[in-house]
C-alpha cells in the first residue's frame, strides 16, 4: 500500500489593509459616490474649520499680550 502524494499548495503573504482601507472598501460598497464625495467635501469642511478655529483663538492670544504688554 503506497501513501498519499503530499501536496504543497502556495501560501501568499498579504497585508492587512489599514482601517483606513477597509473602511473606504464598505464606504464605496454600500454609498453611491455622490454621497462619498459629500461626506469627503463635510470632512475637509470640518478640518478647514478647525484649523480657522487654532489660528483665531492664537491671533486673540498674541492680541492680548501685545495689549497686556502696553502701560
Amino acid at each position: 500500500m503506497q501513501a498519499a502524494p503530499v501536496r504543497v499548495t502556495a501560501v501568499r503573504a498579504t497585508a492587512i489593509p489599514s482601517f483606513t482601507t477597509a473602511l473606504r472598501a464598505v464606504e464605496s460598497l454600500l454609498m453611491s459616490g455622490g454621497q462619498r464625495t459629500a461626506r469627503r467635501n463635510a470632512w475637509t469642511s470640518v478640518l478647514e474649520d478647525r484649523r480657522r478655529a487654532k489660528d483665531r483663538i492664537e491671533t486673540e492670544r498674541v492680541l492680548r499680550q501685545s495689549v497686556a504688554g502696553r502701560p
